[in-house]
């Protein structure tokens, strides 16, 4: 499912804007180009889009008649969106109101929601997916060799190749290592940014030309790529030199429909990574056997990590920064979600990128500030949400400093879990025995009997060892301890209430 705040997110702020979020739960299913002529306004899960509208009274009451047909939102040019009475007219109608900027024309914005809905619809589907974007971007890669006479790479705003013409054999040892790499090499990537290219790129719209360079690297003709400001890829063609006016103003022109095309790649994408995101969510929440599992996972077995990142972090952007953090580091697919407030990892139990020994590693030496609590094995699909829990309650306990960190897995804490969720179950408020007695005396009387009778437990048979964490002479704490015989009936020789003890003091000490 996709709404439709999310479909303008994904698309990015260069052609939308959401003005009037709406409900902001309503399902997106298809795009709707309303005619004013017409009463229709579409069905149930339709964003629609108004054109051809005169004025904002126009505006206003087609807001009303697609929120009278139950629309997921409405997609108004930017002036009509942006008038008070149409703002005022989708708060009251709950209508989700994106404004769309004057200069995109309608034609292209159905191509480009529609393609985008489909990849929601069909994220694993081949023929929803992003493979036709791919095939139109290496034809528009020949389509500008033919405008250049030229070889031509389309690159994104990341120096990575989205596609290339034919031809490219003739061109420099740079370009071929670029074709080969899909990315631009970083010594050749070096050179363009002493030149000042990526600088010239991320603030200009008009084409330049790059003279040649060391090492053979021939001329390129240069050619942003913008969509409403924002710098989305470039076209590079190796040239032998100038080219003409006509040529640069086709070029423009190409790159303004190229823009489109990248724009519906980024969104496919990041709808794409939305749905994964949603289908692990509901893995790792609870596994049903009637449904199947409907996500990619790496071989089994599995483990669940729960990942903390340093404070000053929202959870969508420690989402970001973890999955950027994996891939840098050669974890090529990370399987991430983020649930109740908590980034979660499912890692194999093996070895190499995307492993739980990987991670741990990656935390431990790159990561600082960062905590990484393992949940045990999973077997299967249905040992994935214990293995969740455990890794979340793990990381609690690692970030209240009860558990060693920054890297622990469950096999390593199952001492400091068994006694937490004892102690967790043991209500301070209703505490019986004598160490209810000891409570009441400290604060009547101002003791640190509790205190006492903590150390002497925790190191029996070693009286001078607690003494020592009690800054106190041994022959005070033995005094102490017969006081505090004569004050609760204790039996430190039964051993079963020694732990009750030590439960109950560890429960106080949580609860303070």
């Amino acid at each position: 499912m996709i709404t439709a705040p999310d479909l303008i997110v994904a698309v990015g702020p260069a052609l939308f804007e959401v003005v009037v979020p709406g409900k902001g739960d309503s399902e997106v299913r298809d795009v709707f180009l309303a005619d004013p002529q017409e009463p229709a306004t579409g069905h149930r899960g339709d964003l629609v889009l108004g054109l051809g509208l005169r004025d904002a009274e126009d505006a206003v009451e087609f807001v009303e008649r697609c929120a009278a047909g139950n629309a997921s939102g409405v997609v108004l040019r930017t002036t009509l969106a942006r008038d008070p009475a149409v703002v005022a007219a989708a708060e009251r109608w709950l209508v989700t109101l994106v404004a769309l900027q004057p200069s995109v024309a309608w034609a292209h914005v159905v191509w480009l929601l529609r393609g985008v809905l489909d990849r929601a619809a069909a994220p694993d589907s081949p023929v929803a997916g992003d493979a036709g974007v791919h095939q139109e971007l290496f034809a528009l890669a020949d389509a500008a060799r033919a405008i250049v006479d030229a070889p031509v790479t389309i690159e994104d705003n990341q120096s990575r190749v989205l596609a290339y013409s034919s031809g490219q054999d003739f061109t420099d040892p740079a370009r071929v290592s670029t074709i080969v790499g899909r990315r631009v090499p970083p010594e050749v990537i070096a050179h363009f940014r002493a030149r000042g290219v990526f600088r010239r790129l991320a603030r200009s719209s008009e084409p330049f030309l790059v003279p040649e360079g060391p090492n053979g690297i021939r001329p390129r003709l240069i050619v942003p790529v913008r969509a409403g400001g924002e710098w989305l890829g470039s076209i590079w063609a190796v040239v032998n030199g100038p080219v003409s006016d006509e040529v640069m103003t086709e070029l423009s022109n190409a790159a303004s429909v190229l823009a489109l095309h990248l724009l519906r790649l980024r969104a496919q994408a990041d709808v794409a990574r939305r749905s994964a995101i949603d289908r692990l969510r509901t893995v790792l929440r609870q596994f049903s056997p009637d449904n199947p599992l409907d996500v990619r996972l790496p071989p089994r077995p599995w483990r669940v990590v729960a990942l903390s990142s340093p404070e000053g972090y929202d959870v969508p952007q420690q989402l970001d920064l973890w999955e950027s953090t994996g891939r840098r580091h050669g974890w090529s697919d990370p399987h991430l979600a983020d649930l109740d407030g908590t980034v979660l990892a499912v890692v194999t139990d093996t070895d190499g990128p995307g492993s739980w020994t990987w991670l741990a590693k990656l935390v431990a030496d790159h990561a600082k500030g960062s905590i990484a609590a393992a949940g045990g094995p999973a077997r299967g699909p249905a040992d994935l949400p214990s293995s969740r829990a455990e890794a979340v309650e793990l990381l609690g306990l690692v970030r209240r400093g009860v558990a060693p960190g920054p890297v622990l897995r469950v096999e390593e804490a199952w001492h400091v879990l068994t006694v937490h969720r004892a102690v967790m179950s043991l209500d301070v408020n209703k505490m019986d025995g004598p160490l209810a007695t000891l409570l009441r005396h400290d604060i009547e009387h101002d003791t640190g009997f509790v205190e006492t009778l903590q150390a002497w437990l925790e190191y029996p048979g070693q009286p001078q060892r607690a003494a020592r964490e009690l800054h106190l002479h041994t022959n005070t704490l033995r005094h102490r301890m017969k006081r505090i015989g004569e004050i609760a009936a204790l039996d430190l020789s039964d051993p079963l209430e020694r732990l009750a003890l030590q439960l109950q003091i560890a429960a106080v000490r949580t609860e303070h």
